[in-house]
């Protein structure tokens, strides 16, 4: 029990660990006094989101209630609008969208298309799940992307005999699966190198399983 509790709060601590600002972690060493104050290192940009099956996007049309909708992404990734038909949404960006149902208006107004907004209203297409030895495991819809080290904590951490130097990825490919090896057990060790953090934060897509063997 010792260890498996020691396992979690390592794993805990890292996936904070990654999450910190350069800042804060220049906050930790000392700084002579005569140093000239370090300016903060940018944020880095947020990943744009893309649009997945099971996801609720909000449409509305500027000037035309009739045309507000909220619609479901279906499985195969489409979304029907009103005398636009069938959109193919899968993997787009919003402002994708907005385009195409610009142009699928056209025809419909004299002058210009009013204005279209698209938003993503509830991101539960967005999922992945975790099997194997976690504490937790089970399908996850988090609402932001994630990375391999921060799904297994939401699964709640690996168990006491868990082997996180082969952890694997299965990803579908259209009708193949693609196979990641993830090496785990070098990023909680006392002082990772940058290689090791590197292959701890493998970005998860939406549909990825992660197996603890």
């Amino acid at each position: 029990m010792r260890k498996r509790g020691m396992a979690k709060a390592a794993l805990s601590a890292l996936a904070g660990a990654l999450s910190l600002s350069g800042p804060s972690l220049a906050a930790a060493q000392p700084v002579p006094a005569a140093a000239a104050p370090v300016a903060p290192a940018p944020a880095a940009p947020l990943k744009p989101y893309r649009i997945n099956p099971g996801d609720e996007i909000e449409i509305y049309v500027w000037g035309d209630d009739r045309l507000q909708r909220v619609l479901k992404v279906l499985p195969d990734g489409s979304v029907s609008f009103p005398l636009v038909g069938r959109i193919d949404a899968l993997n787009k960006l919003p402002t994708d969208l907005e385009g195409v149902i610009v142009a699928g208006l056209a025809d419909q107004y004299r002058n210009t298309v009013p204005r279209v907004t698209v938003s993503v209203k509830n991101p539960s297409g967005l999922s992945f799940s975790v099997a194997g030895k976690v504490r937790a495991p089970g399908a996850f819809t988090p609402g932001h992307y994630v990375n391999v080290l921060e799904a297994i904590s939401i699964a709640g951490g690996p168990t006491e005999f868990a082997d996180l130097g082969r952890v694997k990825i299965y990803r579908k490919q259209g009708s193949q699966i693609q196979v990641i090896d993830v090496r785990l057990d070098t990023a909680m060790k006392g002082s990772p190198s940058a290689s090791d953090l590197r292959g701890a934060i493998v970005e998860l897509q939406s549909g990825d399983t992660v197996v603890v063997p």
